[in-house]
């Protein structure tokens, strides 16, 4: 499953899944130096930053932000 963190909250990651979804994720299962908008990748219990998907999610949302 795909994620992508939307905001942290308390304890929790809030992350919105891709049919839009939203889900709790504890923090201390979250890869260290996670920050929102990073794209995770959940698979059983082993969580990772989908660290290209990340990038380049980023540098979408900057071209969009530029051409405004």
């Amino acid at each position: 499953m795909r994620v992508i963190i939307d905001r942290f909250e308390d304890k929790y990651a809030i992350c919105q899944k891709e049919d839009e979804e939203m889900i709790n994720l504890l923090k201390s299962k979250l890869p260290e130096g996670c920050k929102e908008g990073d794209i995770l990748l959940i698979e059983n219990d082993n969580i990772t930053v989908d660290i290209e998907a990340t990038k380049k999610r980023r540098e979408y949302l900057e071209k969009l932000f530029n051409e405004l």
